[in-house]
């Protein structure tokens, strides 16, 4: 054996042989599913980009069992495999945080189409939206993670990049100033669904772009896709308070998320979808946010865009959003 040969394995086995030692190794290594994937995912495309892209998450601290391992894509099970997979996670948030959670899948309805639209000319830059949406949808509080970015814009300009999100809210409105809340647009043509390598992000037929965090593998290939710094990824470990957990949750919506996934905003759809409102617009001291059905021609926010000269953010991109921005004059 050449000493060429030698190199290329650390324990003397040449290229032309297998070391047993290191197939057994390699074996009876733990794996996860998220691990499982994100090794198909490099080897079924942009291998190298994807090492990349991965390289502060080569190794998630996360244990699953065997159930989560082959549970199946969430469009590919049926109500009985839907029922066991909620069953599962609800005792896990029981053993964690000592509450019996409402989890449920909801559905979309049919011939419903949701669509948000915000007036600058009464936003106030409180940030009480921030908040709702991150007591209403199981945020880590430590780091906090925040859907909604709202930035103070000069008067005048569109463009975000002369906005800024630091601001002294004890100001608030400021005089030459209006403010600018951007969270996921729900876009009909999505960039982050078309980024997804595996699937785990798609739009349903109510116009909300959701994230199964059981099959997402960390990539982050959907956040940098995003023309609107939309969304979210879990470097560590998400934190909060065992007395602040909201126990109504949806699977695709606000269940509590591991580390090494991404999260966003999706309209609050474990409310939305039993016919109540957005925490965001709930919470909106000045009545700034419309929220509704655009299918309905008698619904508010109908009327907002057929009687208001609207705008959507970066139309250049071609994302066609659902998310509309106009101001009173």
């Amino acid at each position: 054996m050449s000493d060429e040969n030698e190199k290329k394995c650390g324990c003397g086995a040449g290229s032309g042989e297998e070391c047993q030692s290191h197939q057994e190794g390699f074996l009876n290594t733990p794996i996860s599913r998220r691990d499982f994937l994100k090794r198909s995912a490099v080897i079924g495309s942009g291998a190298a980009a994807l090492i990349a892209a991965m390289s502060p998450l080569k190794l998630l601290k996360e244990t699953i069992t065997a159930e989560e391992f082959v549970q199946k894509h969430y469009k590919e099970m049926t109500k009985e495999e839907m029922d066991k997979v909620i069953e599962r996670i609800s005792k896990k948030v029981k053993d964690k945080y000592g509450i019996d959670p409402n989890l449920r899948d909801v559905k979309p309805m049919d011939g419903v189409e949701y669509v948000y639209a915000l007036n600058l000319s009464r936003c106030n830059g409180s940030r009480r939206c921030v908040h709702a949406c991150v007591n209403e949808n199981n945020q880590s509080r430590s780091p906090e993670i925040q859907y909604i970015s709202v930035f103070k814009m000069p008067k005048g300009t569109m463009d975000m990049e002369q906005g800024t999100r630091h601001y002294d809210l004890n100001e608030v409105p400021e005089d030459d100033s209006y403010y600018l809340p951007v969270q996921c647009l729900q876009c009909e043509n999505p960039p982050c669904v078309k980024a997804c390598p595996v699937e785990a992000t798609w739009q349903e037929k109510d116009g909300i772009t959701v994230i199964d965090y059981n099959w997402c593998i960390g990539c982050r290939y959907c956040e940098a896709a995003c023309p609107y710094w939309a969304r979210r990824f879990n470097f560590t470990e998400p934190e909060i308070p065992k007395e602040r957990i909201n126990p109504n949750m949806g699977y695709l919506s606000n269940r509590p998320r591991p580390k090494g996934v991404v999260e966003k905003c999706h309209f609050c759809l474990h409310r939305t979808r039993e016919g109540k409102l957005p925490a965001c617009l709930e919470a909106c001291p000045t009545g700034a946010r419309v929220f509704g059905n655009i299918l309905d021609p008698d619904s508010e926010v109908s009327y907002v865009l057929r009687n208001k000269r609207v705008f959507i953010l970066k139309e250049e991109a071609g994302t066609l959003p659902r998310f509309f921005y106009f101001f009173d004059k």
